[in-house]
């Protein structure tokens, strides 16, 4: 797991949990964890990585 919470999502795209095209799109749909620090979009990437998870017990159903 990763020390820090909050991170850009090309900063979360290097951890290799997701591509960058793919943590925009999720955002975009609403689907990804985080918030706005003024116009940057900040991941919150513990609840990503809880949430990717989730989709692996579920057997990738998200």
């Amino acid at each position: 797991m990763n020390d820090q919470r909050f991170m850009t999502i090309r900063q979360t795209a290097k951890l290799g949990l997701l591509s960058e095209y793919q943590l925009r799109l999720w955002q975009k749909q609403g689907k990804l964890p985080g918030v706005y620090s003024g116009v940057k979009f900040m991941v919150n990437v513990p609840q990503l990585e809880q949430r990717l998870e989730e989709i692996s017990r579920n057997g990738g159903v998200a």
